[in-house]
């Protein structure tokens, strides 16, 4: 059988002498330079975690693109294991895309290429990894290559002062066992910007100003919760996509892969905590202090009574789309094999790589209607393309709200629609890395 771990190294032994789609060998000095490394990462003076990182840092450089404007790209590997890098809500060929299950050829130990890209659509993406990591808790997205991708639009971006990204990431996962039987990674330690609270830089603020937060979780497995004690944050983007109705709130939720653009209103002189809402996660290092010039004293946080959020509130009332779509029914669940053996996720009862592929015709609009049968949420990712969130666990139809991630809850069904505009192998997948380890992947194809 043709697993997931066998691909990989399959795909791997030829990555050496394939190059990425538009991929070219030339002595032109390349846009931006991605170094793919060991690297030793210092969340506090306490803690020290051994991992791979892009450019010696994490999270990797921040990429700032012009939409549409070609970038080139080189890639060294310069770890013992084939590496592939993604570049997440991207409308690119699959064979660039960065996911070997679409035809994309790994990075073989040692060895440089170079992706030719326009980028698109404008927004706050990102890039990752997407190779297998199965039991060790240090590969994959459990390990630091994660970066920024921002692709500047043509238009006015909006108004504020500066930018500040951050990156919610989870370390030292070890497998605890559920009352089902399942295996869970937990988490020793979580970071922002791959610090712990109290350890990195503070974030510096003056008071008047308008910061425009981009906030990704890029935790393997892990849903989060943020808040910024003494302000409010006004959402105006999700998954780099602006929102219909931009909103004013106190908290925000982001599964893994999804990413939260706001506004934030300097408007309450001191020094505050950002940081997970959960007091064991906020105490594991998740947080960041925000310091406003010539303000002292000891950071405050503020705790949340309630966990309140969903996507509705961010969505138009109104359908603009046309009226005939194609429905695809897709089950989510999961099957024990039995003491001492991992659980396969499966959709619509078989797991990767043994499961369907959906034919898709370009130009269609297509309705996914996700029946989650287990009792996880999962934060399914759709690669290539853009969708819109339609119905969340029965509630009304929300139109309008374009993410590339969403979660569907634990017993509950979710919909969504895309159209079929980018033709090549598609992947379709959880974004928990355990769940997408076990077969919790498909692959749409174009006729």
């Amino acid at each position: 059988m043709l697993t997931r771990r066998r691909f990989t190294q399959v795909s791997g032994m030829a990555a050496g002498a394939v190059l990425l789609g538009a991929a070219h060998q030339t002595t032109a000095i390349p846009d931006a330079t991605l170094e793919i490394a060991p690297h030793t990462l210092e969340p506090s003076p306490k803690h020290s975690i051994r991992t791979i990182a892009y450019n010696g840092q994490v999270p990797g450089p921040l990429l700032r693109m012009r939409q549409g404007q070609q970038q080139s790209i080189e890639i060294r590997n310069l770890t013992a294991d084939p590496e592939i890098v993604h570049w997440h809500g991207l409308y690119l060929p699959s064979d660039i895309d960065g996911a070997m299950e679409e035809g994309t050829p790994m990075i073989a130990p040692g060895t440089t290429t170079r992706y030719t890209i326009k980028p698109d659509p404008p927004g706050f993406r990102w890039y990752h990894t997407h190779t297998y990591a199965g039991k060790d808790l240090s590969k994959g997205q459990y390990s630091g290559q994660h970066g920024y991708l921002l692709i500047e639009p043509n238009e006015n971006r909006g108004n504020y002062d500066r930018e500040i990204f951050l990156a919610l990431h989870d370390w030292r996962g070890h497998f605890e066992g559920s009352d089902d039987g399942f295996m869970n990674p937990v988490y020793d330690v979580s970071t922002i910007n791959g610090k712990m609270l109290g350890f990195g830089e503070p974030m510096r603020v003056k008071q008047g100003e308008r910061v425009f937060m981009h906030i990704l979780n890029s935790s393997p497995t892990e849903v989060h919760w943020i808040a910024l004690a003494g302000h409010n944050l006004h959402v105006v983007a999700l998954d780099g996509n602006v929102v219909p109705q931009p909103k004013t709130i106190s908290m925000l939720r982001l599964a893994p892969a999804e990413r939260v653009s706001a506004i934030v209103e300097m408007n309450s002189p001191g020094v505050w905590i950002l940081g997970e809402v959960r007091k064991h996660i906020q105490a594991a290092g998740m947080g960041i202090i925000i310091e406003y010039a010539d303000a002292a004293g000891k950071p405050v946080w503020t705790q949340p009574n309630d966990l309140v959020w969903n996507y509705r509130q961010f969505a138009a009332s109104d359908q603009t789309h046309a009226n005939e779509v194609v429905r695809i029914e897709l089950a989510f669940d999961s099957k024990f094999q039995g003491h001492g053996n991992e659980e396969l996720w499966r959709i619509n009862g078989k797991s990767y790589p043994n499961t369907d592929e959906p034919i898709l015709k370009a130009g269609m609009r297509y309705r996914l209607v996700m029946k989650n049968l287990s009792t996880d949420d999962h934060p399914v990712h759709l690669h290539r393309h853009t969708f819109q969130v339609q119905q969340i666990d029965g509630s009304p139809e929300m139109h309008g709200l374009n993410k590339d991630v969403v979660l569907v809850p634990a017993k509950s069904t979710a919909e969504i629609e895309f159209v079929a505009n980018n033709p090549g192998r598609t992947l379709f997948h959880c974004h928990q890395q355990d769940h997408m380890d076990r077969g919790f992947m498909m692959v749409f194809r174009y006729a």
